[in-house]
């Protein structure tokens, strides 16, 4: 096992570097920091002299190296939009981002399991049928276009909850936190629901066809045989092996969830990374963008490793497989 986790972590080494050089050289035809930090009515001398003061008259290779020595240490630089410090910027928008997509998560997997259970166990019943439809537009339809129901629904035409912002937050330290308040919850339904509503029929959808299949299988047939009730098929049985896929898809659709929250976050002005990576975007602001894109890399390398270590805790052949190897 300790050599597998080296292994895998060896392996993240090598996808970090490689992430962190394609995006650093994708960004340098993203735009001109200096002309937007400086504006159209700045000399060339004033350009020279800012892009001399950053580093970026230095060739590429140089630019790249410093940059990856400097993130070893958790240093990304400072952001050409704010003059900040990237890693305190990052600080300060991942508490959202990382509350908005938990949340997600949650619902996803709350309500997804257990519909894509019922429509297996009734498969033609009116209501699993409904719920089928209900799946097929939920991967259907874009986030953004999600978003904006929910907002014209209950934010404009019910007027039940907010439609951009955090709302009231509580700081733990350098954690902040909406969901110890009720101002803070009522901004984070709407996104929250926006983000979870594609893994949420991306579950029920896999749920439902890894029951149907294993419902097939022998080992269910002989359970029945065996006199065992349907709870503890379905339940016990059952279900406990439809898990391992949902449990891959699950580990992966977390990480999207915070990679890919962006477009939420545009929507509902969601204060996270999303909003901080497009703004900076729109700015050119390259360490920033850079920084955003291998911590995204580093969630993703990260929970792939944890979704691999779950695999044993629910999989007992992959235990036995992997013994069997080691001798």
């Amino acid at each position: 096992m300790l050599v597998f986790i080296l292994r895998r972590l060896f392996q993240a080494s090598l996808v970090l570097l490689t992430v962190g050089f394609i995006a650093f050289m994708l960004f340098q035809y993203v735009g001109d920091p200096v002309l937007n930090m400086l504006g159209q009515d700045a000399t060339q001398e004033q350009k020279e002299r800012l892009r001399t003061d950053l580093g970026l008259d230095q060739p590429f290779p140089v630019q790249f190296a410093a940059f990856v020595g400097n993130a070893v240490q958790g240093d990304f630089g400072l952001s050409l939009r704010q003059g900040r410090k990237v890693s305190e910027l990052i600080a300060e928008r991942f508490p959202a981002t990382l509350e908005l997509a938990l949340l997600a998560a949650v619902i996803a997997l709350a309500v997804g399991i257990p519909m894509g259970v019922y429509a297996a166990l009734k498969r033609g019943n009116a209501w699993s049928q409904l719920l089928m439809g209900f799946s097929l537009l939920g991967v259907s339809l874009p986030t953004f276009l999600i978003g904006i129901l929910l907002i014209l629904i209950f934010a404009v035409m019910l007027k039940w909850l907010p439609s951009f912002g955090r709302g009231e937050v509580v700081n733990l330290g350098s954690w902040t936190t909406g969901l110890l308040t009720v101002d803070g919850w009522k901004h984070l339904v709407l996104p929250a629901i926006t983000l979870s509503v594609f893994q949420l029929t991306l579950i029920m959808r896999l749920v439902r066809a890894e029951m149907l299949e294993v419902l097939r299988t022998d080992y269910i047939k002989f359970a029945r045989a065996r006199g065992l009730s349907q709870r503890s098929v379905y339940f016990g049985h059952a279900l406990k092996n439809t898990l391992v896929p949902v449990i891959t898809i699950t580990g992966l659709q977390l990480g999207s969830l915070i990679a890919f929250a962006i477009i939420t976050e545009t929507v509902f002005q969601w204060p996270g990374m999303g909003l901080l990576f497009i703004q900076a975007v729109q700015f050119a602001d390259v360490p920033v963008m850079a920084a955003y894109l291998c911590l995204i890399a580093l969630i993703f390398v990260l929970i792939n490793l944890a979704v691999d270590l779950l695999y044993f805790a629910v999989d007992p052949r992959l235990r036995v497989d992997r013994a069997g190897g080691g001798h």
